[in-house]
């Protein structure tokens, strides 16, 4: 089990540029925060890139994470990674108990969100993207309509983080590797 593995689950299962793009953004979050609680960033940071690998073949609530729980259990995936992409989402009603579960959980949404966020800025960088600036586009129901707010905010009182400072630790996370995101701005 490795990156270079997890990445031909993700690209066997996944073609959307922008899903690939989701994956590595949630496994820079789940990497920076088992450096911040001193656990292992390569399990952590597999489990955020595999998070979504069966969404486009299995986009069905009823499928989605069931069907990828399976197949990584099929090819011999721990089950901490397993149960940590089964428990992503409020919709499995998998309980999430271990930290790297609810960790996932917190930045799966948000990140997603942060990434939205720095898309409608007119340089198209996270480098403009702060915690106030989400918190705002939060309140905006109309703005990422699909993202689910309540998991964001739930996602935090989980981890026992303010929102605020969860918000601005995912938004460094991603900043870091901004030009594999495409959001490093536009160059005139």
């Amino acid at each position: 089990m490795n990156r270079e593995n997890a990445l031909k689950v993700l690209t066997e299962h996944t073609r959307s540029d922008s899903l690939i793009k989701h994956a590595v953004a949630v496994e820079a979050a789940m990497k920076a925060y088992a450096q911040k609680y001193g656990e292992e960033h390569e399990k952590w940071g597999i489990a955020g890139l595999l998070h979504d690998f069966d969404y486009e073949i299995y986009p069905q609530m009823d499928r989605h994470a069931f069907e990828g729980y399976r197949i990584l259990k099929e090819r011999g995936f721990p089950e901490e990674i397993a149960h940590a992409i089964l428990a992503h989402s409020d919709f499995t009603g998998a309980k999430r108990e271990t930290l790297m579960e609810k960790t996932l959980y917190a930045v799966d949404e948000l990140a997603g969100f942060i990434i939205a966020v720095a898309l409608v800025r007119p340089s198209k960088s996270l480098a403009e993207v702060d915690a106030p600036a989400v918190r705002r586009k939060m309140k905006d129901k109309a703005f990422a309509r699909a993202v689910n707010r309540d998991e964001i905010v739930r996602g935090a009182q989980e981890l026992g983080i303010d929102l605020d400072q969860h918000i601005a630790f995912v938004i460094q996370a991603l900043q870091r590797i901004a030009p594999d995101l495409g959001l490093a701005g536009k160059i005139d």
